[in-house]
């Protein structure tokens, strides 16, 4: 049956679900209900069916070529390609929006009678057909192309909440930010043409080696830095926290776990398959750059009260994680150690699909939270647990992957990430060696501060006692959004457990793009260890599994029929001294992170808030206050003291420039004579 699905037909069959998802919403703009279930409902069956497609390019090996040749301007043909990273995408992208589909179906009905359902669909299906075509586009402009369809389309989802305010901020940002990276990508493509004399990426890889050498340097810069702005790298991540957050949740769920995901793509494709051979000095400034990201993204997510910042925050943490492991094998790539390098691809594209499940999975339970509660304030929560049991178990799947916990996915793929590191440790090749040391070291600090960050955020959010009204009322959430969680959790374990399996095919992607054979043994090496980390068995997920569940038994047993056998226990309430126990008195996600903050103080430059509410009739009236509120701020210095004096700037120099604007047509023609003269005298 897959040998069937792979073909340019069965691809634009893909494309065509969305297509015919977009138009029927328009059709049913005036229908909430029919417009919600036609948009999702095509997007699930472009999804399986871009399942389908992209698992029979992995397992059969095959690749789909299509080409719509212009007789006039050929430069303008339409190439689309889906080789084995492609399809590898093409899976992340599908299984992603099937399961935001599932859970959309519940969660649009709270903008019912308020928004238009059918324009939301209309973005909802350009937004997933623009991520596809920019991982199959095979020609320059075609790929801008489709970057633009990606990005104004997720660019309307994210204002699509029109009446707030803060989403109108956040989408502007957005849209100034990834159209400034999308020029220096434009840049970047110009440039190749004008040295190849095509838009085609298969000849751009043949003729990349001809290109004068800074030229090729420019390239490479021009495209790290278009893409690090879509993929939230610091310091160009300040859009990401503010319009992730502001869409809806399943929105988010898909802009922090798959969009971000395509300016990965297009770092594999560009620099480890046809920009190749990348020097050794641009692979250390990646995974230079990468482990700042994942430290500093660790670092904001720890001081975040509202929960999808937080989570936003911790997509800059985990893209640095990848570019930890890309580093690392354009670093092995220029070296010449080719088993390294294959296997800090590995790790870099299985981190890649780990983080969109159980990112897009910690979105949808935050979307779950903020829908029953109407807060986004982790501080007004607690307790949660007893209302929302459900999103509760499912946002602990979640918390334990990204936290690399075993047996969950998100161990696997940072352990993997470990060891690529700790090999690039015993190449013994001179100042390289610390460079690895530091990235290794940096990782451990972020593993640790990340299951920090998420022990608070579950713990302050669904434990204790409900801090708010409405967290005392909240409920649990529809049957449509509980089911897509519960899709995304089992993949979560699965993806952990399975690993072994997914790392075998993931190893022949790495290996198809790199046109290397990933072997079992490292002779240019001759470490045991680096050999076992090569492939010869070090660890089993299966039966990390197997223990944990043991683990977990036995110490129920010993409590139950052990310690407790033969004592009477009776439940009372807990001792108070008197006093009446309340959600003020608890340890909230606030004051839990606030040791880590003042360790950090000097990067994070904490400040303390105080909210007095003072009483009317003692002489010192902060004496006796009726209550005293303390708030610890966390200046966002990339924004204070890098873009907001670059926005001051060029408004400085505007209000100077609107001189020219007198409103005299004969200044104006002046104007036009001196331009028209210095033209003149530059063409002779």
């Amino acid at each position: 049956m897959l040998d069937m699905i792979v073909s340019p037909v069965s691809l634009g069959l893909l494309f065509a679900f969305f297509g015919v998802g977009m138009v029927g919403s328009l059709l049913l703009r005036k229908k909430d209900e029919i417009a919600n279930a036609w948009s999702n409902v095509w997007v699930v069956l472009g999804s399986i069916w871009g399942m389908l497609l992209a698992l029979g390019v992995l397992i059969n090996g095959s690749t789909i070529s299509s080409q719509l040749q212009f007789s006039t301007f050929t430069q303008l043909s339409m190439n689309v390609q889906v080789d084995r990273l492609s399809a590898f995408f093409i899976l992340i992208i599908s299984l992603v929006a099937l399961f935001a589909s599932i859970y959309g179906m519940g969660y649009v009905k709270e903008y019912y009678k308020k928004y238009s359902i059918g324009a939301f669909g209309f973005f909802y299906n350009a937004f997933i057909f623009g991520m596809l075509l920019v991982v199959t586009a095979s020609n320059g402009l075609l790929f801008m192309f489709a970057w633009e369809i990606m990005s104004l389309a997720s660019y309307f989802l994210v204002i699509f909440d029109k009446d707030n305010r803060d989403s109108i901020k956040s989408g502007y940002l957005y849209f100034i930010m990834t159209h400034i990276g999308a020029m220096f990508i434009l840049f970047a493509i110009f440039l190749l043409y004008k040295y190849t004399g095509s838009f085609d990426f298969t000849v751009i890889k043949q003729q990349f080696s001809t290109i004068p050498q800074l030229v090729q340097y420019s390239v490479i810069g021009l495209t790290f830095v278009g893409l690090g702005v879509k993929a939230g790298i610091i310091p160009f991540h300040v859009w990401l926290p503010s319009a992730h957050p502001a869409a809806p949740s399943h929105v988010s769920g898909l802009m922090s776990g798959v969009m971000i995901k395509t300016a990965i793509y297009m770092m594999v494709r560009f620099y480890l398959d046809m920009f190749s051979p990348i020097p050794v000095g641009f692979g250390i400034v990646v995974l230079i750059i990468g482990a700042i990201s994942a430290v500093l993204g660790v670092l904001y997510s720890l001081t975040e009260h509202d929960i999808k910042r937080l989570l936003a925050y911790s997509s800059i943490e985990n893209i640095g994680i990848i570019l930890l492991a890309i580093g690392s094998a354009l670093i092995f790539s220029a070296l010449g150690y080719h088993d390294l390098m294959l296997f800090a691809l590995v790790a870099a594209l299985l981190h890649s699909l780990n983080h969109a499940l159980f990112k897009s999975l910690l979105f949808f339970g935050s979307g779950s939270i903020i829908q029953s509660t109407h807060s986004r304030n982790i501080e007004k929560y607690g307790g949660l647990i007893k209302a929302m049991p459900l999103t509760a178990v499912l946002f602990l799947v979640g918390s334990m992957s990204i936290a690399a916990l075993p047996p969950f996915n998100g161990f696997m793929s940072e352990w993997l990430t470990f060891q690529s590191l700790f090999g690039g440790v015993q190449i013994h090749s001179g100042y390289v060696v610390w460079v690895f040391v530091f990235g290794a070291g940096i990782l451990a600090l972020v593993s640790g501060l990340s299951l920090a960050a998420f022990v608070g955020a579950f713990g302050s959010t669904f434990l204790a006692r409900p801090r708010s009204e409405n967290a005392k009322h909240a409920k649990e959430s529809s049957g449509w959004m509980i089911a897509g969680m519960t899709g995304l959790a089992v993949l979560c374990l699965a993806a952990g457990v399975w690993s072994g399996e997914i790392v075998s095919k993931v190893k022949e992607v790495a290996s198809a793009v790199t046109s290397t054979d990933f072997s079992l043994s490292l002779p240019n090496v001759g470490t045991s260890a680096i050999s076992d980390v090569a492939g010869k068995a070090t660890i089993s997920a299966p039966l990390i599994l197997i223990l944990s569940i043991g683990t977990v038994a036995v110490i129920w047993l010993l409590v139950r029929y052990g310690v407790y056998s033969k004592q009477r226990v009776r439940v009372d309430k807990t001792w108070d001294c008197g006093t009446d126990l309340n959600g003020r008195m608890e340890i909230t996600d606030s004051s839990f992170a606030h040791s880590l903050i003042r360790i950090f103080k000097r990067v994070l430059r904490p400040t303390n808030q105080y909210d007095v509410v003072a009483e009317d009739k003692p002489i010192n009236k902060y004496a006796l206050p009726k209550s005293r509120t303390i708030l610890l701020d966390i200046k966002d210095v990339y924004y204070g003291y890098i873009y907001m004096p670059i926005y001051k700037a060029i408004l400085a120099f505007s209000q100077y420039i609107k001189a020219i604007q007198s409103g005299s047509v004969n200044l104006y023609v002046l104007y036009m004579f001196a331009i028209l003269i210095i033209t003149l005298v530059v063409g002779v």
